[in-house]
Order: C-alpha cells, then structure tokens, then sequence
C-alpha cells in the first residue's frame, strides 16, 4: 500500500496547485465532509460490491442473447468496467477505517477510486463518456482536495 500512498501523492501535488487557486469550501462545510467521508465510503464500497455480484448474475443471463443479437463482442467492456467498480468498492471498504482515524491512507485510497472511475469513463471509448469521466474526476477531486489538510 505504500506504493499506492506514494504514487498518490505524487500524482496529486501538480493537482493541488491548481486546486490551491480555487474558492475554498467554508470550514464548517469542510468538517461535515470529513465526518460522513468514512461512511459514505463504506455505503458506496457494499453497494458497488453487491452491484458487481448482480453484475455476474445478469452478464449470465445476457451474455446468450447478446451474442446471438451481435452485441456480444460489446460484453468485454460491460465485464472491464464491473470489475473496475468492484475494484473502485473494495478500496472504498478498505478506505473505511483509515477515514474514521483521519489516515492519509484513506484519502489515497479514495484518490485512486476517483482516477479508477475517470479510466472506467475513458473504456466505454465515447466522447460523451470521456468528458463526463474528466469532469467527474474535476469535481470529485475539488471536494477531495478541500478535506485533504485533515487527514495525516
């Protein structure tokens, strides 16, 4: 995980200069984001590990009739992109702790879901996915970089 909290670091300092130009968040709202951050975490991580296991369920039933309907060379990407959100709710899960303890580790964590989540938008190879993708990323990491002073 060490790694992971480096390369995170790494790759948001040139972000946070950016970020550091924009209007603050008010502290009050700033606290209030960092006392539900763990369970929001928590919240999302089960439901994208319970969507992913639905996920299999469905691809199961789908998966005859969109070969015979010629989508089923489509499938690869319905099967990258559910394995990306389970991988974006088992780091939320293991963000859960280090969030409560206010660990940096818990605020790399939930870096890398965003950046998991701005790849997963890139794979469906749209332009309306792709700029929704940065755009989700932008904001994500505005209200990320607000509440990463409270976390060591």
């Amino acid at each position: 995980m060490n790694t992971l909290d480096e390369q995170a670091r790494k790759l948001s300092k040139p972000l946070d200069g950016y970020y550091a130009k924009v209007p603050a968040l008010p502290s009050n709202i700033r606290e209030i984001l960092v006392s539900i951050a763990s369970w929001v975490a928590l919240i999302i991580g089960v439901l994208s590990v319970l969507g992913f296991l639905f996920t299999l369920g469905g691809s199961a039933v789908a998966m005859p009739y969109a070969a015979a309907t010629g989508f089923g060379g489509y499938m690869y990407l319905f099967y990258v992109i559910s394995v990306i959100s389970l991988i974006e709710g088992i780091l939320l899960l293991v963000a859960f702790s280090p969030l409560r303890v206010k660990k940096a580790r818990g605020w790399n964590l939930w870096f890398w879901v965003l950046v998991l989540g701005l790849v997963s938008s890139v794979v469906y190879l749209t332009v309306s996915s792709i700029i929704s993708g940065v755009i989700g990323f932008l904001i994500g990491y505005y209200f990320l970089y607000q509440i990463k002073s409270y976390y060591h």
